[in-house]
């Protein structure tokens, strides 16, 4: 098959002992699904359940790099989230064999150009710009399934500069693995290569040129990435 011009290259993450990358085909992310964090954002997590959205392939980071700060915004915020990555799926998967999609895991961090999905949000229309500008999805290396299991609870923090921001549980996620994969799998066939990033704890803050700002999930990695002044 001929081009017009040469594709881009897959966007592809680490995998921790492996020399092997893992590619990206789609990243799908759950908003709210922590309830002390919908609650920060105004929200009643009792009466508005978690739902998707999606950011590009190419907006992956690797761990470690230095970034240009996102221009269009005042107020950069960061989010840090458990990123399952898929090696299997289909429609429909039932809850209870979602976990056999999953190969592994990763720390990432959601970024979001708050100030702009606040104002799209009051004039209802859509946020993508504010979730999927280049650079929005940092992540770590992944450690497979195999080797750590499906993680459930544990901590998951972010620092900015060495001051802790965010902290909070695994197990305080308001959906599941398992329901997050049979959830989304209703609206889209999920496919290898599919990252999920699951939803972030309360403390989500402002980030300026120059910080860097690295997260930790208790038995999965860290992920860490600095903002060019």
């Amino acid at each position: 098959m001929s081009h017009v011009f040469p594709p881009p290259p897959t966007p592809s993450v680490a995998v921790a002992g492996d020399t092997r990358r893992f590619p990206v085909r789609r990243i799908f992310c759950v908003a709210l699904n922590y309830a002390d964090h919908a609650r920060e954002m105004g929200k009643d997590p009792g009466a508005e359940p978690p739902f998707f959205f999606t950011k590009p392939a190419d907006a992956v980071v690797a761990d470690g790099e230095t970034i240009p700060f996102p221009g269009l915004t005042q107020n950069l915020h960061h989010e840090i989230e458990l990123v399952a990555a898929l090696q299997s799926g289909g429609a429909d998967i039932a809850p209870e064999r979602a976990l056999d999609c999953v190969y592994g895991y990763a720390a990432g961090i959601d970024l979001t150009r708050r100030d702009l999905q606040t104002a799209a949000r009051n004039a209802g229309r859509p946020w993508d710009m504010s979730k999927g500008f280049d650079n929005s999805a940092p992540i770590g290396a992944i450690r497979k399934a195999s080797d750590i299991g499906h993680p459930a609870q544990g901590r998951i923090a972010l620092s900015v500069n060495g001051a802790l921001r965010q902290q909070g549980d695994l197990c305080d996620m308001i959906w599941s693995l398992p329901q997050i994969i049979a959830a989304i799998s209703t609206y889209v066939a999920l496919a290898p290569g599919d990252l999920i990033f699951t939803g972030t704890p309360s403390g989500v803050g402002a980030l300026q040129p120059g910080d860097t700002a690295e997260g930790e999930i208790a038995g999965v990695g860290t992920v860490r990435v600095t903002f060019a002044k």
